[in-house]
């Protein structure tokens, strides 16, 4: 059977600002341009591929979760799902809340052997579950950050009442909103590639908002939610992604090109397209919340904002920290995601940090993230997570 390894475009490190992010994709296509002539020379593309490889391309179908589990509830917003399995009595439950822009929440259970829900299971959290992020519709459109909220409100009521907090990219900045908000339902918060101070380090999409923003206008923003019907568009969404690195997606579909006779290559290919290219629309007032309070007025960090009338202080935040970053993350510097332990109340021996050499795609499903820097994060939230008894017979045993 075909593999279904994945990895992430490798690029450099990341080079300042969108400038550098420009000249790091299109370095890294140039590279792989040259090894493709190299190893390909023999079996070089002819004009009859191309109709195949247009057809290949073009094809897009709804990705998949990779790994059995059970669908709880199924909300406007958002889907809960179960991937607990025996064994786990008293065990604190792990709730993941998956990146959401714009692509398909199964990010989080890639592939059978790239999945962050059973690399949590595998690490003894036994009790795991995530949400399912839903494309949003025009019955939705005006969802707003309190929806969200509510939604895992929702999900850790049905965990049991407290759980560990785990948040990918902008799950992240959610789970650590409602983390602040909501002290006492969370037992451990993990983020990984999540933005917590927007204006750190040399952000990306922080300086294409500061261009189609200047001073806080939204307009442009605005115009763009309006012509989707009240919806922000996941085809913007992605069009946006390729834009920050175009050669990245122009060496993908080269190397397409010079395998389309490799049948695990083209698999491969399908499903990384499948997840990047399928994509689901984002309320237009929950987005244009986000663009305002967190990427232009980096709210989160001021401490101006408000959710319900009520401060979103992050110095309540004093349960165990797991931070993770990637080196080449153009998408979420490191700088923006270790921010969180600088405002937080956590003391520091309760603060765990990791960095991958990889890009932000790989810290939710990259082999090194999965194989080398969430078993350690994993293992510190397990040993916060055991039935009280357990730990004090293990105390006791010490002694």
């Amino acid at each position: 059977m075909p593999s279904s390894s994945y990895s992430p475009p490798a690029s450099s490190p990341a080079s300042a600002g969108l400038v550098g992010s420009w000249i790091d994709a299109w370095s890294a296509a140039a590279t792989g341009i040259t090894d493709l002539i190299s190893a390909s020379w023999a079996n070089a593309p002819t004009p009859l591929d191309v109709p195949r490889w247009l057809a290949v391309a073009g094809d897009r179908r709804r990705p998949q979760w990779a790994t059995p589990h059970e669908l709880v509830f199924d909300a406007p917003l958002a889907r809960l799902r179960d991937y607990s399995t025996s064994g786990a009595r008293g065990l604190v439950p792990t709730l993941v809340l998956p990146p959401q822009a714009g692509h398909d929440s199964c990010i989080v259970d890639y592939s059978t052997d790239q999945s962050q829900m059973r690399t949590i299971v595998e690490a003894g959290l036994r009790r795991a579950y995530t949400l399912d992020w839903a494309g949003a519709t025009r019955a939705t459109a005006d969802a707003t950050i309190e929806d969200y909220l509510d939604v895992i409100d929702d999900a850790i009521d049905h965990c049991g009442g407290r759980v560990n907090l785990i948040g990918d990219c902008q799950g992240g900045w959610l789970a650590t909103i409602y983390a602040a908000l909501a002290p006492e339902r969370v037992n451990t918060l993990t983020i990984a590639g999540a933005p917590i101070d927007f204006h750190a380090g040399e952000p990306v999409i922080g300086e294409v908002v500061d261009c189609l923003a200047p001073g806080g206008d939204l307009r442009f923003y605005e115009a763009l939610v309006a012509s989707g019907g009240g919806l922000l568009q996941g085809r913007h969404m992605l069009s946006g992604f390729i834009m920050l690195q175009p050669g990245v997606e122009f060496s993908r579909q080269l190397e397409l090109l010079c395998h389309l006779d490799d049948s695990d290559h083209v698999a491969r290919y399908r499903e990384f397209e499948d997840w990047f290219k399928y994509t689901q629309d984002i309320p237009g007032a929950f987005y244009l919340w986000i663009v305002r309070n967190l990427f232009s007025d980096n709210a989160l960090i001021a401490g101006t904002l408000q959710v319900r009338d009520q401060s979103v202080d992050l110095a309540k935040l004093d349960m165990p920290l797991n931070l993770l970053a990637g080196t080449t993350d153009h998408i979420t510097p490191p700088d923006q995601v270790f921010a969180l332990a600088d405002y937080a109340s956590t003391p520091a021996d309760q603060v765990l940090r990791r960095v991958t050499t990889g890009g932000h795609l790989g810290l939710f499903m990259g082999h090194e993230a999965l194989s080398e820097h969430w078993p350690p994060l994993l293992e510190s939230v397990l040993s916060h997570s055991k039935p009280a008894r357990a730990r004090v017979s293990r105390t006791a045993a010490s002694s």
